[in-house]
């Protein structure tokens, strides 16, 4: 059975809309698209700031609820998709202000530099410095730094993973929770969905190599890759803060997201993950009208509430 007839029926009409992209001759394009507009909300205020990190300026968009009460709040910090290559905070307004006033939280969102004119590891660098401040009590947020998690979609979940590693081994920052969905993982692309997903309207094997050589400035799936790059490569995951992620069953990452979760069971960590049968990479995104859109933005809206309100 070909792809297009393996997607779920009311995903099918997002493959028509999505035009092709071809990597590398088509990043130049691909980020100068305007991104869709989308209804902003009342109740959450939306900020920026320009944090002064080891590696250069970082500049961060902060979300929080319009009309705060006097009591600390939790934090998520946000880290957005597109294949390292590609995106910002903004392009999630929607995304953030939902996790806002879902779970009453604080978002911080970083614009980390993208490779391939800043390869591995000024996006991690980035990131980290994001998480950092987040965790100051002078930063002025008024943070429960008891409940701190990360969480990221597609490369923004690599980074998370990433984040979740470093804060452990690096003694810090405390994080209760990690939300990396349908993340960027592994480097080698050898999995069996690695290979099976080709169709140039999804995110596919042959972007996904390229985009990965963009972003460790070389080749991919050599020896020497660090975890913080390649979350998939990391030996001992003990000692990670619980997991929730969810992965279409015809994303490129449905084997080494999987694998990565049971690892993460194995070592003790707790883990819920969810697999969508016929969803594409970032479907509920492209046809969020659909059904199973609407459940897999809520399960994991609703995963990151409770895990900080719980």
């Amino acid at each position: 059975m070909d792809f297009i007839h393996r997607v779920a029926p009311e995903l099918r009409e997002g493959i028509a809309g999505l035009p092709p992209l071809h990597l590398p001759e088509d990043l130049a394009a691909a980020r100068n698209m305007i991104p869709l507009l989308t209804e902003r909300s009342d109740r959450v205020r939306i900020t920026e700031r320009v944090l002064i990190a080891g590696s250069g300026p970082v500049r961060i968009r902060i979300y929080e609820p319009a009309k705060r009460s006097k009591h600390k709040l939790p934090a998520l910090l946000w880290t957005h998709g597109g294949g390292y290559i590609l995106g910002q905070p903004s392009g999630d307004d929607a995304l953030c202000e939902s996790f806002v006033l879902a779970a009453n939280c604080v978002v911080v969102s970083p614009d980390y530099r993208l490779a391939p004119e800043h390869p591995y590891p000024a996006a991690i660098e980035d990131s980290y410095a994001a998480l950092v401040w987040l965790a100051d009590i002078n930063n002025g947020l008024s943070i429960d730094l008891t409940r701190i998690a990360v969480g990221g979609a597609s490369a923004g979940g690599g980074l998370a993973a990433a984040l979740a590693l470093m804060a452990r081994d690096k003694g810090g920052p405390a994080l209760c929770f990690q939300l990396p969905l349908y993340p960027m993982l592994d480097d080698r692309n050898t999995t069996p969905s690695s290979y099976e997903v080709t169709h140039p309207a999804v995110w596919n094997r042959a972007n996904n190599l390229v985009a990965w050589e963009m972003y460790l400035g070389g080749p991919a799936g050599g020896t020497d890759t660090s975890p913080y790059a390649a979350p998939g490569r990391a030996e001992q995951l003990a000692g990670l803060p619980p997991a929730y992620t969810c992965v279409g069953q015809l994303d490129p990452f449905r084997d080494e997201t999987i694998d990565y979760v049971a690892r993460l069971a194995q070592a003790g960590v707790e883990v819920e993950l969810h697999l969508y049968p016929g969803g594409y990479h970032g479907f509920e995104h492209v046809v969020p009208a659909a059904e199973v859109s609407r459940r897999a933005r809520e399960g994991y809206i609703h995963a990151l509430a409770r895990a900080l309100n719980s």
